[in-house]
């Protein structure tokens, strides 16, 4: 009976200690990403903060001296000209991102709900863009873009960005299987046609899939760079605002730091808005 007692204690001792080293190792790593994330973000802040000179004779990681120094953020936004290029990168942004969604949920929703000849070429097509470089196809893009007198402008980038995204059609398509056919087969039985099925219920369950290409797709948009610098250069999007500050002999870090800084500010406010959906399962219990 001691000896039962004995190895019972002992192997509620190891699970004890297996349970508690679990915890302590799971708290480590989210403090290790923590101090990842918010580093550079520190190293960025300090660096907004200081003056020309006070950048060039400290160190990246020394507090600046003036913590209400906003001389910086007025520079870059001012001669950065950011409000222009906050305005662009909304219309771009809100135009591309609803053009994504519109075109991609009917393209999941053929693909999937559908049965015709060739579905599967169309698949392998899907596919076959996915592996295909976009920077080999630059020279074709440009001569298409100048030749339709689409270069200098929004509508430029909006076809480009529409026109790009096969992920988002594959992301659709996923959360389109699990929604059950029974409803669209329910709804018809109540009269109700295709688009109707598609607009009343389909896309009102695609909900976490909008929200994550929301998400995925605007935070790509809004970090573009080579587009709007190649095909939008008289004006540019919020991402381009920054290169003003760039020159041929060097570059003004500080002002660069606080126009980034103004710069994160709407997507963390927007990822702030939209991760709840993500995750959330608006299809389960659709069905009884």
């Amino acid at each position: 009976m001691t000896t039962a007692m004995k190895a019972l204690s002992a192997q509620s001792r190891w699970i004890r200690l297996r349970t508690t080293t679990g915890i302590s190792a799971k708290y480590l790593s989210l403090i290790l990403a923590a101090v990842c994330v918010l580093l550079p973000l520190s190293v960025l802040l300090f660096a907004s903060l200081k003056t020309s000179g006070e950048y060039a004779s400290t160190g990246p990681f020394t507090p600046p001296t003036n913590w209400l120094n906003l001389d910086n953020f007025v520079t870059a936004w001012e001669k950065g000209r950011m409000l222009e290029g906050f305005v662009n990168t909304t219309v771009v942004l809100v135009i591309s991102l609803a053009g994504t969604i519109l075109v991609g949920t009917l393209a999941a929703y053929g693909l999937d709900r559908f049965e015709f000849r060739g579905k599967r070429l169309v698949f392998g097509l899907f596919l076959l863009a996915t592996l295909i470089p976009g920077v080999t196809t630059q020279v074709a893009t440009f001569q298409l873009i100048n030749g339709l007198g689409l270069y200098d402008t929004r509508t430029a980038l909006v076809f480009l960005f529409m026109g790009t995204d096969i992920i988002a059609i594959y992301l659709f398509i996923q959360f389109m299987q699990s929604i059950p056919v029974s409803l669209d087969e329910a709804a018809m039985i109540d009269g109700a046609n295709r688009w109707t099925i598609y607009w009343r219920i389909v896309l009102p369950l695609l909900k976490p899939a909008i929200a994550t290409v929301v998400i995925i797709k605007g935070i790509a948009i809004y970090n573009e760079f080579y587009l709007p610098f190649l095909y939008f250069p008289s004006e540019g999007l919020i991402s381009t605002a920054l290169f003003r500050f760039k020159g041929p002999f060097g570059a003004q870090w500080e002002l660069i730091a606080a126009g980034t800084m103004i710069g994160i500010v709407p997507t963390i406010v927007g990822f702030i808005l939209l991760q709840r959906w993500i995750y959330r399962g608006l299809v389960a219990g659709a069905v009884k």
